[in-house]
């Protein structure tokens, strides 16, 4: 690895050792979502204070043992990095991409996702409303008896992950996401909307379903975020939501040992 000690998080430290360590920690639980999924890299080469770049395409010079799969666009086609190993995963941090974005469906099928996405986003940086609105959405997709698992973001706010079946197109997924969305939002109208343009939400939180579209990305559980105090996105059990640890950034690389570690006692 070229540039070991490249810092990528000055503030903290962290160099781009730190995060090909990271990445190599947390391998065997963040393989299991990221397996078969053409990925998006987001890249800083000169760390987080720096340009960075979003690379979909397989660069040139990545070896030949970096999986890959051809998957089709708007008048031609893309050729994704797919994660199903260590090394895989270990080698695009070597490369300065601090966060792999992953695809919603696995590159055999990739207009049926076996993932549905809501994005809780808060107006401010303030926890409690995205508690609020998760312990709403949760309510609705019970009574559709959709099951539904919850991940910090790293960010501001929380991901309602649920699992998919994969018998139905990316484009109905997403019209379902928009129609029990809406229906959350005349449950709740003064917390809640899906107004995209931040002028027009008022101060309310936003749900955000626009990543469950064919070929969009979402951030990966165990994906570290390029903000200072390098934040990690982590996967919470519903009874986590109102203990008073939780919070959207709660976990950052140099804590991340420690949380697999309690959640490797008696949890699967």
């Amino acid at each position: 690895m070229k540039r070991a000690e490249k810092e990528l998080f000055p503030q903290d430290g962290l160099t781009k050792a730190d995060l090909v360590a990271h990445y190599r920690r947390v391998a065997p639980r963040m393989l299991a979502e990221l397996r078969g999924r053409p990925l998006m890299l987001e890249r800083m080469p000169d760390g987080i204070d720096g340009s960075r770049f979003y690379q979909k395409e397989v660069p040139d010079y990545f070896p030949d043992w970096i999986h890959r799969a051809p998957v089709a666009k708007e008048g031609g086609g893309v050729t994704h990095v797919v994660c199903d190993d260590t090394a895989t995963l270990v080698y695009p941090a070597s490369q300065a991409c601090i966060n792999p974005h992953r695809w919603l469906s696995r590159a055999d099928e990739p207009r049926r996702p076996d993932r549905l996405v809501f994005d809780l986003d808060p107006p401010v940086d303030d926890f409690a409303p995205v508690r609020r609105a998760a312990h709403q959405l949760h309510t609705l997709l019970d009574e559709l008896d959709l099951p539904s698992g919850l991940m910090t973001t790293g960010s501001r706010g929380l991901h309602v992950v649920v699992r998919l079946n994969r018998r139905d197109d990316a484009d109905d997924i997403l019209t379902f996401a928009r129609a029990a969305a809406k229906t959350l939002v005349v449950r709740h109208p003064r917390e809640l909307t899906t107004e995209g343009r931040k002028e027009a939400r008022r101060g309310r939180l936003y749900l955000d379903v626009a990543r469950n579209g064919y070929a969009q990305t979402v951030v990966a559980p165990f994906a570290v975020r390029s903000r200072p105090g390098a934040p990690v996105a982590v996967p919470l059990d519903w009874d986590e939501l109102d203990t008073p640890g939780p919070t959207a950034r709660r976990r950052r690389v140099r804590s991340t040992r420690r949380c697999l570690q309690s959640r490797g006692r008696g949890r699967k």
